[in-house]
């Protein structure tokens, strides 16, 4: 490495995304080595003296988790760092091949697979469009895709850190367009039970937008963005926040779930029946919205191949869609004063990208005496955020760090 890369790197190892250092209180000895790792997924290729500088632990303790993890495979050796005085240092990264996971995003419309690398990168892809599923069609299909990428040799068997799910907050009673009543089954299946057997690791379930917001945090903007709000607009809409470099879950587990807020003084085109924002707001809404002006299109694909007044169409339900959300944003800028409004889901980029201009048009012209307003703009993952997401949560549950895993550590 010479030293025009070293001296570019000074500035991004300034900070250590996530906002947490290295402890030295007893017993925190997985708190530091989950800290190390995540220095180093962040700043890499990083030298240990850069490392003993963003954490703040001795070069001793940074010796030996570092020495730990290289033997655990969970970092690698990436070539030394030159231009410096004295014997050039060698840097590390993360291993992609360190660890892997899956994620599995069960939805209204449709189910999503994704294998994930160390580094976040996805390794394989399954995904069905497919409405209303019922659990044991999402087994089978679990089952016959998760054998397919093991086959394949995508991800390593003895590697995998477990199994993230990702679902709406109660899926089984979800008042969208064309639900059949058999759905409601979801409400009462445990869905880590249904999936135990598929294969002997963990199942961790989250909320879909969490996960989503979650997945952003760890591999996406969060890694520069201490604070935003996520919307996911999908089958319907549901949204999460991340407070200070950490996911807030609220007192219920719903903090962000501005979809079910309710929605007056509607606009003229807006749907009659409309009593929310996810009935506005959402994939589901937009199909309705197409459908009852004679256009058809019922997957995110066939939005990108309507013809000219479909296009027209699309941007009719844009502003209309921008005009709703404005005041909620406003209020939520006022509330937690986020940096940035990321919005991720199944939408098509161009029509993510034309929801974030309209959307700051409005709120710029009608912010007024609000101090400070977030720019809103396409979240890092988009297309599989919650199930990009979902296969993030055995990495936080193993090796990231977190505040309530210091706690873990160091409690009696």
């Amino acid at each position: 490495m010479d030293e025009t890369s070293r001296l570019g790197r000074q500035d991004r190892q300034k900070t250590f995304a996530g906002g947490l250092s290295g402890s030295n209180l007893e017993r925190a000895g997985d708190h530091n080595q989950r800290v190390t790792l995540q220095a180093i997924r962040v700043n890499g290729p990083i030298t240990r003296t850069e490392l003993t500088d963003i954490i703040g632990l001795t070069a001793p303790t940074i010796a030996n988790i570092t020495k730990r993890l290289l033997a655990e495979g969970l970092i690698v050796e990436a070539g030394r760092l030159h231009g410096a005085r004295g014997q050039p240092a060698m840097c590390l990264a993360i291993n992609p091949e360190g660890a892997y996971s899956f994620g599995l995003n069960i939805d209204r419309d449709h189910v999503t697979l994704v294998a994930l690398d160390f580094v976040g990168r996805v390794r394989a892809r399954a995904t069905r469009e497919v409405d209303f599923a019922l659990p044991d069609a999402i087994l089978a299909f679990v089952r016959a895709q998760v054998g397919k990428i093991v086959k394949a040799g995508a991800v390593d068997p003895a590697r995998l850190a477990g199994i993230g799910v990702a679902l709406p907050f109660g899926p089984g009673g979800a008042t969208l367009p064309h639900r059949p009543e058999a759905y409601s089954v979801w409400d009462e299946t445990d869905v880590a039970e249904l999936l135990a057997n598929v294969l002997p690791h963990p199942v961790l379930i989250e909320n879909d937008a969490a996960a989503a917001a979650i997945g952003e945090l760890r591999f996406g903007h969060g890694l520069r963005t201490r604070s935003f709000v996520y919307l996911l607009i999908s089958a319907g809409l549901g949204g999460g926040l991340v407070v200070d470099g950490a996911y807030f879950r609220g007192a219920h587990g719903l903090s962000g779930e501005i979809g079910f807020l309710p929605v007056r003084n509607l606009p003229a085109n807006a749907p009659a029946n409309a009593r929310n924002l996810q009935d506005i707001v959402s994939l589901s809404a937009l199909y309705d919205y197409l459908s009852e002006r004679g256009v058809s299109a019922a997957t995110p694909s066939e939005l990108t191949k309507v013809d000219a007044r479909g296009e027209g169409l699309i941007d009719e339900w844009l502003d209309l869609s921008a005009e709703v959300l404005c005041e909620p944003l406003l209020v939520l800028n006022c509330a937690i004063d986020p940096e940035a409004i990321l919005i991720g889901g199944r939408l098509p980029t161009r029509i993510v990208n034309g929801l974030c201009e309209r959307i700051n048009h409005r709120l710029l012209r009608r912010a007024q005496n609000v101090p400070t307003i977030a720019p809103v703009m396409r979240a890092a993952l988009a297309a599989d955020a919650a199930a990009i997401g979902a296969a993030i949560l055995p990495f936080s549950d193993r090796f990231l760090p977190t505040p309530t895993a210091l706690l873990k550590t160091t409690e009696g």
